[in-house]
């Protein structure tokens, strides 16, 4: 079994050493180093960045690296579960023996090559096979530079991966699992790379939360559309959670709706219903994994030389960028930018354009999942989305831009009253923080805004951020009311089970009453221009009656004697800038320090 601890630790320490060998050969190898400048001048002329060779260099070969790493997982994952037969990288028991067999044999055959020919050999044998050959194949990083790894990098993953624990001579990492459970692969989307994880904004969205998120779009989308022709998208779908899920359920309709027709069309019909983006490559190679591995269980595929071309409609790109608009809303006195209607035609190497331009160059029944929260630091990425998003508003996030976007690719065909879902969990700084005034006062009266969750009480793994969730439709609002669940009063402590949380269970149970309220929240209909007016308020237990009360007896407002609100310094996340006063005493750093009040307190 998966120790998912000792795999994430050894696999972190293995993607330091491969990213160390990359970026020392990237110097040394002349072919190398043209290419890598020659990507980098086109991708800054075509505005997809502003960062400096070296920064952007750093980035990709993080890329380049994790291609390698996840590359041998999936590989091993295969092999251990009996898909792949023999193996060839390890395998628990006398697996480990005949894959040194194996090894051995190649080099009999290959004598001046080194284990990165071995382990592409291993590779290139996967992706001609219909049921891995995207994974493995033209669009895996690895193949843009395939010598650009050296040959001892190559070997130390080997090593990693036929480790013998010293105390108990087994294999320290199997694979093997009865169940074919792919969660692990998650927590290394998230924590492989620290860089990654902070560049991308890497983070899971946990199953109760994607679970009531489909309960409110997905179930009822089905029952409004019917499964023919039926699609979603996750246009920010990370390792696959919300994919993963959507597949399930919309695979359960069909074995329920046509028990008569064969399981493996079936498996096809629901991969046909799910798209995702993601501008990771990383990312998506383990979404399509992830994907295929749940096809093949469903289908009863033991063998994957017996599996077919599923086709799995997962692509890296920018969802952002790339892909049409559907109709730039206008907005106040401001006339539409035409950069706002095509996409990008610049791409990476493990980017397809063809494929983007399909999933993106349609729209959907459902759109759901969870943007990305960070503020873009490349200012030619920043300008970019400004361009083409009328809500990017100063220091935006790009929860922002996204919110646009998700509604962009929700269906609104008028004219057979046919308009998608939306369901999205978002950072809420949108709320009361001057860049979402635009999104607040000039996107959200456009469209029909259901339902507003203040979800920051709630305990939710990973999410430091406090969070909403967004549910609506692309149409104009039908109704001068939205529901809302206000906020009272945050967890009181971790909870064991997260989806047993005092406050996550108070929004479940009581999103449906309205006028309930319990120590935790309350649930109320409101005037939908109060949804249209920045900030927003969603305390809950007597707050915004209270806030109401307080500017209805008031004759002033502060704007009126003070027209310079707003900060005047900013030192950004970075720690560094600020100390204790005991601390500048101590270091004599008290000449150069200002007072600095923050705002919680």
């Amino acid at each position: 079994m998966i120790n998912r601890i000792q795999l994430l630790a050894d696999l972190q320490v293995l993607l330091r050493r491969l990213e160390a060998d990359l970026l020392e050969r990237s110097e040394e190898m002349a072919p190398v180093k043209e290419a890598l400048r020659g990507e980098h001048q086109r991708a800054r002329t075509a505005e997809r960045t502003a960062q400096s060779y070296e920064d952007w260099r750093s980035d990709y070969i993080t890329q380049i690296a994790a291609a390698w790493v996840l590359s041998v997982v999936f590989a091993r994952f295969l092999e251990d579960n009996l898909l792949v037969d023999p193996p060839k990288i390890a395998g628990p028991g006398e697996r480990l023996t005949r894959a040194r067999d194996e090894h051995e044999l190649y080099f009999r055959a290959h004598p001046t090559e080194t284990d990165r020919e071995y382990l592409l050999h291993i590779f290139n044998e996967l992706a001609r096979l219909p049921g891995t050959q995207d994974i493995f194949g033209a669009h895996n990083p690895i193949h843009e530079l395939p010598t650009w790894l050296s040959g001892d990098a190559a070997g130390a993953l080997l090593t990693c991966f036929q480790r013998i624990d010293a105390n108990t001579g087994v294999l320290v990492h199997d694979f093997t699992d009865p169940d074919w459970n792919t969660r692990f692969l998650g927590d290394l989307y998230q924590a492989l790379s620290e860089a990654a994880r902070k560049k991308y904004a890497l983070l899971q969205t946990p199953e109760f939360v994607e679970e009531f998120i489909f309960d409110r779009t997905l179930e009822p989308a089905i029952e409004e559309f019917g499964l023919e022709g039926f699609r979603m998208v996750d246009p920010t779908c990370g390792s696959g959670h919300f994919l993963l899920g959507a597949f399930q359920r919309i695979l359960d309709r069909w074995l329920r709706t046509a028990p008569g027709t064969g399981k493996r069309e079936l498996v096809q019909r629901a991969l046909d219903a799910v798209y995702g983006v993601d501008v990771n490559p990383y990312a998506v190679a383990i979404a399509r994994f992830r994907l295929l591995v749940a096809a093949l269980q469903a289908s009863n595929i033991i063998r994957l030389r017996e599996a077919p071309g599923f086709r799995i409609n997962v692509t890296a790109g920018d969802s952002l960028l790339h892909g049409r608009r559907f109709g730039e809303l206008h907005l106040k006195g401001e006339t539409v930018d035409l950069r706002r209607v095509g996409g990008s035609e610049h791409v990476y190497c493990a980017e397809d354009l063809a494929e983007l331009n399909r999933i993106l160059g349609q729209q959907y029944h459902v759109v759901v999942g969870n943007p990305p929260y960070i503020t873009i630091k490349d200012a030619a990425l920043n300008q970019a989305y400004r361009n083409r998003y009328s809500t990017c508003h100063r220091q935006y996030s790009l929860g922002v831009p996204f919110t646009q976007r998700f509604f962009d690719l929700a269906i609104n065909d008028h004219s057979v009253q046919s308009v998608g879902y939306v369901g999205m969990i978002t950072a809420n700084s949108f709320m009361k923080r001057e860049f979402g005034k635009k999104l607040i006062e000039e996107f959200f009266p456009q469209i029909d805004l259901t339902q507003v969750i203040d979800t920051s009480g709630a305990y939710i793994p990973g999410h430091g951020t406090p969070t909403v969730i967004l549910f609506g439709r692309h149409r104009e609002p039908v109704c001068h009311e939205v529901r809302a669940v206000l906020g009272i009063r945050g967890e009181p402590s971790t909870p064991d089970e997260p989806s047993q949380g005092q406050v996550w269970r108070s929004i479940v149970e009581h999103l449906d009453r309205v006028g309930s309220q319990n120590e935790y929240v309350s649930v109320m209909d409101m005037p939908r221009p109060a949804f249209a007016r920045h900030p927003w308020s969603i305390g809950g237990g007597g707050v915004i009656e209270l806030k109401n009360q307080i500017e209805n007896i008031s004759q002033y407002r502060l704007e009126s004697y003070i027209t310079g609100i707003g900060r005047t310094t900013h030192t950004g996340e970075d720690e560094v800038f600020y100390l204790p006063v005991s601390a500048t005493k101590t270091l004599g750093l008290l000449q150069y320090a200002v007072p600095l009040i923050i705002g919680e307190r």
